[in-house]
């Protein structure tokens, strides 16, 4: 079941929120949506929940448009806000059957969902305790498994990774390309990019409540990225990448001598083919061209230590579609 927006606008006053936003999240994968504060992100997520109306556009769960048909793309819906609101006086098992009874599950069916998905999202110790007690990252769960409640076609999370620890990290991760998997249409608000890398198959930015750029993660993997090479010598490492034609410029974050902003092929104490370790930033086309930088640089006798990427690449892709908005 995808979901799709097409030139939704919504403003709050005189505050344009979103301006002709438009974007399609396919069944079966988990698209990222990113953008900084206050690009029009929970905005968005609120208009496709059925929370608010668009002053103007379009909105489709499943082909059903959402402000016509709010009842039947809202029952094919999980909502998980960035900030869990509940019953405090609940516990976690009464919140679930809660909002399974509010989807009209039968009371057994209601109490046998809610139990799996305590399982689930490792909370089943806490089942039976108040609301009120649980940390942040257990209140994060239990908003997930709130939004799952009802085996929802289309999943809406806003910022799901906060306040989780590593582990439960790791299990978010796993759990939404698992749902992802059986067909489900993912769509993630998030500021932690590394993760979205990790469980991503395509990516929406949005600036200025406007879609800025759209495409799969592995079009951005493959796209001119910026990799960290670091070799024994810097000086030799630069007169090579002179010498092939290369665009590189130190590595701030280097903790060699020689990869310093003032530092050269010929700088500094003892340069030349002993002297200390340093590394660049060099511009590489996807991970093939990585490969042949790495091959090239090995075979010239260039005494390499790392080659790695500078960043993730959604992180990059942002990176760079806020230095063009400046």
């Amino acid at each position: 079941m995808s979901l799709s927006v097409r030139a939704v606008h919504r403003s709050f006053g005189t505050v344009r929120a979103l301006d002709g936003v438009s974007l399609e999240a396919r069944p079966g994968a988990v698209t990222a949506l990113i953008g900084p504060n206050g690009s029009g992100k929970t905005t968005l997520l609120l208009i496709l929940a059925g929370l608010l109306v668009p002053d103007a556009g379009e909105v489709r769960v499943g082909g059903y448009d959402v402000a016509v048909h709010g009842y039947a793309a809202r029952a094919r819906t999980g909502w998980m806000p960035d900030a869990f609101g509940t019953w405090d006086s609940l516990t976690a098992r009464e919140v679930l059957r809660t909002f399974a009874a509010a989807y009209r599950m039968a009371p057994d069916r209601g109490a046998a969902r809610a139990a799996e998905l305590l399982e689930t999202v490792h909370l089943t110790e806490f089942a039976d305790r108040p609301a009120s007690v649980l940390s942040r990252g257990q209140k994060q769960r239990l908003g997930l498994a709130r939004a799952l409640v009802h085996d929802p076609e289309v999943l809406l999370l806003d910022e799901p990774a906060s306040g989780l620890d590593p582990r439960s990290r790791v299990d978010l991760r796993v759990l939404l390309r698992r749902l992802a998997a059986e067909g489900r249409t993912v769509l993630v608000s998030s500021h932690v990019l590394t993760e979205l890398d990790e469980m991503a198959d395509d990516a929406v930015f949005l600036s200025r409540g406007r879609t800025a750029a759209s495409g799969s993660v592995a079009s951005a993997e493959a796209g001119p990225r910026t990799w960290r090479l670091r070799a024994l010598s810097f000086p030799a490492l630069t007169r090579w990448l002179d010498s092939a034609g290369a665009a590189w410029r130190p590595d701030d974050d280097a903790d060699g001598r020689g990869a310093g902003p003032d530092s050269g092929p010929d700088s500094g104490p003892g340069a030349g083919p002993g002297a200390g370790p340093g590394g660049v930033l060099v511009e590489v086309q996807g991970e093939e061209g990585a490969a042949a930088l790495l091959r090239d640089a090995v075979a010239a006798g260039v005494p390499v230590t790392s080659l790695a990427p500078a960043g993730g690449a959604l992180e990059q892709a942002y990176l760079a579609l806020e230095e063009e908005r400046r």
